[in-house]
């Protein structure tokens, strides 16, 4: 919306900076998106009247001219436009301009004569498109005054962006109220009385409307003996600035009006109604209108029309008819103001694809009040500015009177909602100001009348929120909410999540995230027992049960990457798995069992194809690594991993993740074949699935300091021969529990099998570190502990040193 600054002084008083007042405007709710400075760009160009031209000595199609603009001296000008003659005022561009053309004017010798300017043309101001020579202003125009004062565009204009909701602001009027709201400047609103006289309006037309629920208010004035001709240029120049094409004074007023009170006009050739009647009613199916943009249209039954005693002459709200347009040698009128429903409005603009001036309004919802005082309004200027004489009345049908919208407020809700608070008498201010009218007190509130502008009015909170916007969004401090002494702490899982995500992700898996319903062949083919939870109103076969485990969402992840020749996959996910609860349901407790994991699975490539090493493919080590990666994360200690044959796995590769209490809290390994081949993927597919509730119970995420070691270490090597089946960790159990208090670390660095091995036994070779915190060990002490520890190995373990 286009709002002339100029225009706006007529309502209310304005602030000398127009800067301020946009930000004023926009902190109130009305957003100026930008300022139009048209005189900007004709800085430097003032009005001269030509006091001599002569023959230009050197060249036929130049003139040499003395123009004065207003100084001591006259300005020689050397000008090759032929019509002008002395005396007349034109434009001239001073030594210095720059054109909107982008042409400079410099002082210059044209032909041997001096020139210090240039008389212009309207084309080269960006007034018009084409010219014949120089615009030739009215003699009345003062010499030396700057060209865009003496053609109205001094001027600034705002580019208003009226949300959907505040169909108030679409007008002049509307924007000056929030003006004086937001300034504290007194309203003036135009009072209309056109003079009347002659026959009563009633017996020149008649109206009558059909369809109430479309069209609740329909007003129509009749003004006769108007001359039809140019409006004035003040009333050009203000519509110019609001992007409207003058036409003639007649439409160039009822333009103007809808500007103005933001309430659409338009006006019949009384002579080219048919009985002199008005029939306000909906289009008959195939009815055909000629629109005022020159299309011949085909209604349908849905069409509001507005037509004479046989045909259609318009469409309500959208656009009138080419058959009864206002045309030069029209003498009578029939103005017509009258509000149709929004809705209605915009399916004949929707349908027949015609968004105009009007139809914008009326969707969003028209002023009923509106109605009588603007089609006053166009009668007076019509009568001014056409010659018009305004009939005695209007025809005014409005069967169904609606009563205004009523809104109680109750001042104390105001800083329980704004979190600040407003004197009683600045928001009884406000509201004032912005129209709302006290209809009744009450103790400690008041009843407010809503102006019928305001549709986005309907309930107390839309009055605290007119309060807040015109109060100052700037002037409401940022509070916690009461009650809050202090935000609550992250809780201790989060931080754990946290630091497990960033440890897969340093192991180089990819989070991924899929749905928990999943197909029951993918649950059953990893030979859970579990019956999973089945979902009355899946979305598809697919998707018909919760998922108890993570590993069908991953493994169909694989599956895609494989089928599009991806070569490595190292993905995770965390989620919940979903089980069976016999008394799930029953008053609060949840249906199912959620059950909070971490999956995540790795195949192919180790790092992808490099050329600075072999290719090797991700092993069951890859996926204990991340493991341990997550569990290092969480300063997890304790925790052992040992052999286990859950029927998703492969029994060759697959460990029991337990922690130092016991709880399991996984497993890890490689696929089963059986998986695999039913599934359609690849072999060397490794996975691992974590309780995530445990795994955070035991982490230690606040570290605990631990003094450097004063005292030096002595390192030596244990090499055992245990059976294959002996897992690792049962071995450096045993090594850190009888070396206690002297073993720090017991790390195996080697594990063999082959010659020198006996069948079905391997070779596991350790490194101990000992060492004392409050002294140096001796060969003795390291000596006696170290042979503790190959006794206990041997005896509890059935051993052997390797020799």
């Amino acid at each position: 919306m286009k709002i002339s600054v100029k225009w706006l002084g007529d309502y209310v008083a304005l602030s000398p900076s127009v800067d301020e007042l946009a930000r004023k405007l926009t902190a109130a709710g009305l957003e100026i998106e930008g300022l139009e400075r048209p005189a900007e760009g004709l800085r430097g160009v003032v009005v001269a009247q030509i006091k001599e031209s002569v023959q230009h000595p050197n060249a036929d199609k130049l003139s040499v001219t003395q123009v004065d603009i207003g100084g001591t001296a006259l300005l020689q000008v050397v000008c090759g436009a032929k019509n002008y003659k002395v005396g007349d005022k034109v434009p001239l561009a001073t030594v210095g301009t720059k054109l909107p053309n982008g042409v400079e004017i410099k002082q210059a010798a044209l032909r041997g004569v001096d020139s210090f300017g240039m008389l212009c043309s309207s084309k080269e101001l960006g007034l018009s498109e084409e010219s014949s020579g120089l615009l030739i202003l009215p003699p009345a125009t003062r010499v030396g005054q700057p060209i865009a004062e003496a053609v109205g565009l001094d001027d600034v204009v705002l580019e208003v962006n009226v949300t959907p909701n505040r169909p108030d602001a679409l007008s002049h009027l509307g924007v000056a109220r929030e003006v004086g709201v937001v300034t504290g400047a007194a309203l003036k609103v135009p009072q209309a009385k056109p003079p009347e006289s002659g026959t009563p309006a009633s017996e020149r037309v008649k109206v009558r409307v059909e369809d109430g629920a479309r069209c609740p208010r329909y007003v129509a004035r009749v003004v006769e003996n108007v001359t039809i001709g140019p409006s004035p240029q003040w009333m050009q120049d203000r519509l110019k600035a609001c992007g409207v094409r003058a036409i003639n004074n007649v439409v160039d007023v009822t333009n103007y009006v809808n500007l103005e009170y933001g309430q659409p006009l338009h006006a019949f050739d009384l002579d080219k109604l048919g009985g002199q009647e008005i029939v306000v009613r909906t289009a008959k199916k195939g009815e055909k209108l000629t629109t005022l943009d020159g299309k011949e249209r085909t209604l349908d039954a849905d069409d509001l029309v507005i037509a004479d005693g046989s045909r259609a002459q318009a469409l309500a709200g959208v656009m009138g008819g080419g058959d009864s347009e206002v045309t030069p040698g029209t003498k009578r009128l029939v103005l017509e103001s009258a509000n149709f429903q929004g809705s209605g409005v915009r399916r004949t603009a929707k349908r027949h694809v015609l968004h105009t001036e009007a139809s914008h309004r009326f969707e969003r919802g028209a002023d009923l009040d509106a109605v009588v005082p603007a089609i006053d309004r166009a009668a007076q200027l019509i009568a001014e500015l056409a010659g018009g004489t305004v009939a005695p009345g209007r025809v005014d049908v409005y069967p169904a009177p609606q009563p205004a919208r009523k809104v109680t407020l109750r001042f104390a809700r105001v800083e329980k909602v704004l979190g600040v608070a407003v004197a009683e008498g600045e928001v009884r201010r406000i509201l004032a100001a912005l129209g709302f009218k006290a209809v009744e007190e009450g103790t400690g509130q008041a009843t407010y009348e809503v102006p019928r502008a305001r549709v986005d009015v309907e309930r107390e909170e839309d009055l605290l929120e007119e309060v807040a916007r015109v109060y100052g969004y700037d002037n409401i401090p940022a509070k916690l909410p009461r009650g809050l002494a202090e935000l609550a702490p992250e809780p201790a899982h989060a931080e754990a999540e946290r630091r497990m995500r960033q440890a897969l992700a340093g192991a180089g898996l990819d989070e991924v995230v899929n749905y928990s319903f999943v197909a029951p062949k993918s649950l059953e083919v990893l030979g859970g027992k579990e019956q999973p939870v089945a979902l009355l109103n899946p979305l598809s076969a697919e998707q018909s049960v919760m998922r108890t485990s993570l590993l069908p969402g991953l493994l169909e992840n694989l599956s895609r990457s494989v089928r599009h020749q991806v070569e490595t996959v190292a993905i995770y996910e965390t989620g919940r798995a979903y089980f069976r609860d016999a008394g799930g349901g029953q008053g609060q407790r949840p249906a199912a069992r959620e059950v909070a994991r971490v999956g995540g699975l790795v195949w192919g490539l180790r790092g992808g194809r490099s050329w600075t090493q072999k290719d090797a493919k991700a092993d069951f080590y890859d996926a204990k690594g991340a493991v341990e990666a997550v569990l290092g994360a969480l300063r997890v200690e304790g925790v052992t991993f040992s052999p286990a044959e859950p029927p998703a796995y492969h029994p060759k590769a697959c460990a029991q993740v337990k922690a130092a209490d016991g709880t399991v809290l996984g497993h890890v390994g490689e696929l089963h074949p059986r998986v695999v081949k039913a599934l359609g993927l690849p072999e060397g597919v490794f996975a691992f699935e974590l309780d995530t509730e445990p795994l955070y119970a035991a982490a230690r995420l606040v570290p605990e300091y631990q003094p450097l070691p004063r005292f030096p270490a002595v390192l030596r090597d244990l090499a055992v021969v245990v059976p294959l089946e002996l897992a690792n960790d049962e071995v450096r159990r045993v090594i850190l529990e009888v070396g206690k208090p002297l073993v720090e670390e017991a790390q195996v660095f080697d594990v063999y099998t082959g010659k020198q091995i006996a069948e079905g036994q391997k070779n596991l070779a350790y490194a101990l570190r000992y060492r004392s915190a409050e002294r140096t060990l001796t060969d003795v002490e390291v000596n006696e502990a170290h042979q503790r520890i190959v006794d206990q190995v041997k005896q509890r373990l059935g051993a052997a040193l390797r020799a």
